[in-house]
């Protein structure tokens, strides 16, 4: 009976993390409200006949995410410097699931999500990318079912369309990271420029942690001179091996120092070239890649 439970909610587990991280923008935090998603899950169980196990998993994973994510809140209200998502390895390298991973869990979509208020953040996850109804909806978040329509319709004018991403060919986006890399390299702003769009967005997290740009730098010409200087005072020196990755459904590179994983870029492609770039630094978000790096080498 219990094993039998357990196995149903394991079924589960990877749509409620993935709706947590969509919430929290912490992966490491979404599997611990999955956890505790399950204690209540089974006790529900328990106290009485449930007819949807799936739509009590969501009931009860989205009031918890909405907790952690009010606490959250206020502890990026003093973040030191850009704040991005916890990065996230795609545990294959199949390119279908790469794209549905870069439309689900894009940082661009993340970011967006960032700037609604937490109600609307959940109305518009449940109902534009779970779809479940607003019925539930309303039942889920204790509010008139009006009131939720109008969380979820503000919520769309603000994201649009932050989650969609390039259909590019797969081969292609991998070549243009692969350019990009060799251009850095090769000491090559010239080569470099070519691959980047003229608006390119460069947004850094370090966290106050370590040392990462405290503002996002936008322009081809000021992103360049950007990389070739951090390149000669964030340790590349130190590097002692590159992996390439995809990261939240992107072309990435995970770099490493002889303490772990240094940092990791995310590379935005649009039309052939370079539109942003997500570099992470802050080690509290790299936790999670090194382990996902190191278990598939």
């Amino acid at each position: 009976m219990i094993a039998q439970r357990a196995e149903r909610f394991e079924d589960l587990r990877p749509m409620l993390v993935r709706h947590a991280y969509r919430m929290l923008g912490e992966y490491a935090e979404a599997e611990d409200v999955a956890q505790e998603a399950y204690l209540r899950w089974s006790a529900a169980l328990d106290d009485g006949d449930v007819r949807d196990e799936r739509a009590l998993a969501r009931t009860i994973v989205t009031p918890l995410a909405l907790d952690r994510l009010r606490s959250a809140r206020a502890k990026r209200e003093v973040y030191v410097g850009p704040w991005l998502p916890e990065p996230v390895v795609a545990e294959s390298d199949n390119p279908e699931a790469a794209a549905t991973l870069a439309d689900d869990i894009s940082f661009a979509l993340l970011l967006a999500l960032e700037r609604l208020a937490p109600l609307e953040r959940a109305a518009f996850l449940l109902h534009d990318v779970l779809d479940v109804p607003f019925a539930e909806i309303a039942q889920t978040l204790g509010r008139a079912e009006p009131a939720v329509r109008k969380l979820a319709t503000r919520a769309r004018e603000h994201v649009r369309d932050a989650g969609r991403h390039s259909r590019s060919d797969p081969k292609e986006l991998m070549r243009i990271r692969d350019e990009f890399l060799a251009a850095i390299q090769n000491d090559d702003p010239a080569a470099l420029q070519q691959l980047l769009t003229d608006d390119v967005v460069f947004t850094g997290d370090g966290g106050g942690k370590v040392a990462a740009a405290t503002v996002p730098v936008v322009g081809r010409d000021r992103v360049t001179k950007l990389l070739f200087g951090l390149k000669e005072k964030q340790g590349w020196h130190d590097i002692v091996r590159i992996e390439l990755a995809t990261l939240n459904g992107l072309p990435g590179i995970v770099t490493f120092n002889k303490a772990g994983v240094q940092e990791v870029a995310a590379l935005e492609i649009r039309d052939g070239r370079i539109a942003a770039m997500y570099v992470i630094r802050n080690p509290e978000k790299l936790r999670g890649v090194a382990r996902s790096v190191s278990s598939a080498s």
